[in-house]
């Protein structure tokens, strides 16, 4: 499932994958496949990506479903 939480948070930043990757140490290539869902990563690397992208590993992570 593709993250659009993510992609959202980055480009509100105005940051391409190659920057988020660059200040989180991951490469381009990594940031699109965690991006598009192809990809899960490491605790370490979701923690780098939240504070780069200033907000809390559930707000970038982890979907709420609606409560009906």
């Amino acid at each position: 499932m593709r993250n659009i939480r993510m992609i959202e948070m980055r480009k509100q930043r105005q940051l391409s994958q190659e920057q988020l990757g660059q200040i989180v140490g991951a490469t381009r290539q990594t940031i699109g496949l965690i991006e598009s869902g192809d990809y899960n990563p490491t605790l370490r690397l979701c923690i780098a990506i939240s504070k780069a992208l200033d907000c809390t590993l559930n707000d970038l992570f982890w979907r709420v479903e609606d409560e009906e």
